[in-house]
């Protein structure tokens, strides 16, 4: 539980007591490896914040490929943002790749957080804006880079992940194919 009080603290807009008051209000879940928390053509719901554990968001191209569009790990909020905020079906899966351990919040209830916590929107505000310039930051310069940059670059920003999670996902979102993967990976000390 700590790890979300001190997200939230780390904001500087809440106290702790406002911290726990927004935790209070959340559901703790466990989850096993491939659990799947958001799916196509379902309104999102919920917003989750990702306490262990790592996620990917995906979806089938016209072939029927897996792409995965992005990956999450811990310290995380997790939802499909522009589909919870106009209440329309989501396009892609969000998927659970390690076990994982997440705080889930029901659309009301942190709805109802407004009521409650005196600068609530300014604090999802800047939650918000915090995981897209972290995605930005992350994926535009993958459109201008090697194969093997984008991979020195993922190990970069993502040192755990190599270990943890299968090549074809982090093959799929560097957008080469996992034997392009393969060579690289010998080809790096």
């Amino acid at each position: 539980m700590m790890e979300i009080i001190n997200f939230l603290l780390d904001t500087n807009l809440l106290t702790k007591e406002q911290a726990e008051i927004i935790v209070s209000k959340s559901e703790f879940k466990k989850l096993k490896v491939n659990a799947v928390i958001s799916q196509p053509h379902k309104i999102p719901n919920e917003i989750a914040f990702v306490s262990k554990g790592i996620f990917r968001v995906f979806y089938f191209d016209e072939e029927g490929n897996e792409i995965t569009k992005f990956l999450f790990d811990e310290n995380t909020f997790l939802v499909d943002i522009e589909n919870y905020l106009i209440k329309k079906p989501s396009t892609d899966y969000i998927q659970a790749i390690t076990e994982a351990e997440i705080y889930t919040f029901k659309r009301k209830d942190f709805e109802d957080l407004e009521k409650e916590i005196v600068n609530w929107n300014t604090v999802v505000q800047q939650i918000i804006t915090k995981s897209h310039l972290k995605k930005f930051n992350l994926i535009s310069p993958m459109l201008h880079e090697t194969a093997t940059v984008r991979y020195q670059n993922f190990i970069k920003n993502f040192p755990n992940f190599t270990n943890k999670i299968p090549l074809a996902f982090i093959a799929s979102f560097l957008g080469i194919t996992q034997q392009s993967l393969s060579r690289i990976r010998k080809n790096i000390p």
